[in-house]
């Protein structure tokens, strides 16, 4: 049997929980992502739910800015490309279809720009981009 396509919420749901199933257990992401979330796991995949639904779905419900709480991550670039490999590796396992190519093609857009704007505050100190 093939997989199917991302279709609803609880489909990012099994994309949000395994995604970061794999997080919270890799070597390099694991205790960055652990040492700031702690014990707050439920809260971030609850808010991840509602992100992914906007994004993919235009679901109303995710309210703020991605980009803060990451700003002042100890991470590199290859921190974001292991990231987006999991992430690619995780939908992969999961999903095949448009809305799944959609979710990489985000992902990696994402990442990039994240990346892009932490060099950027390094490099000049400038906060403003917050």
């Amino acid at each position: 049997m093939g997989k199917s396509d991302i279709t609803n919420i609880k489909d990012i749901e099994l994309l949000v929980n395994s995604f970061y199933n794999i997080i919270r257990q890799d070597q390099l992401l694991g205790p960055i992502f652990n040492a700031v979330i702690k014990d707050g796991w439920d809260t971030h995949l609850e808010k991840m739910y509602t992100f992914w639904n906007t994004v993919l779905f235009s679901e109303p419900g995710y309210t703020g800015s991605p980009f803060p709480p990451h700003a002042k991550l100890p991470v590199e670039k290859y921190h974001f490309e292991h990231w987006v490999a999991l992430f690619i590796q995780t939908v992969n396992d999961n999903f095949e279809g448009e809305k799944a190519d959609e979710a990489i093609w985000r992902a990696e857009r994402m990442a990039e720009m994240f990346n892009l704007k932490i060099e950027h505050i390094r490099k000049n100190g400038n906060l403003s981009i917050i």
